[in-house]
């Protein structure tokens, strides 16, 4: 994933069997011909190349403790439900039904491209969902004040 940057915003549709076509752009950036699709902490996919999902997974599993309830809660909505999907040979990949159900997907569909990782969402879900956190983006980005560019 070195070789190129993972960013943009991407509006696809899908289909009725649940597939949706991975935008041409990033995946011309993926080394890879398969993806890692999980839920999202907000009502979105994370979808991640194989490589990233492992390196993800292996930090969340050193530091998340089996027997304390919110580490617990992380393993079982992020690493349980995590299914690996297979980019077919038009780009596309079939979104599994109850992650389908999770996030909402009904037809317009936006991808997120953000550098090490995807998310997907339904396009109403964001637009809804920009609205929301504008005042949490606003302190976000207060918050980033020592950042110098």
């Amino acid at each position: 994933m070195e070789s190129g940057l993972l960013t943009g915003e991407y509006r696809n549709t899908l289909d009725e069997k649940g597939r949706i076509l991975f935008p041409v752009r990033l995946r011309s950036e993926l080394n890879c011909s398969s993806l890692v699709l999980t839920r999202g902490p907000d009502k979105c996919l994370w979808l991640f190349p194989p490589e990233q999902w492992r390196i993800l997974c292996a930090k969340l599993m050193t530091a998340a403790s089996p027997f304390q309830s919110q580490p617990r809660s992380v393993l079982r909505r992020l690493v349980a439900p995590a299914q690996e999907v297979e980019l077919d040979k038009n780009g596309r990949i079939s979104i599994p039904q109850s992650l389908r159900v999770y996030a909402g997907l009904e037809k317009d569909c936006l991808f997120l491209g953000i550098d090490k990782y995807f998310e997907l969402w339904d396009s109403e879900e964001y637009d809804k969902y920009l609205g929301e956190s504008e005042a949490d983006f606003k302190s976000a980005t207060e918050n980033l004040g020592g950042i110098c560019l």
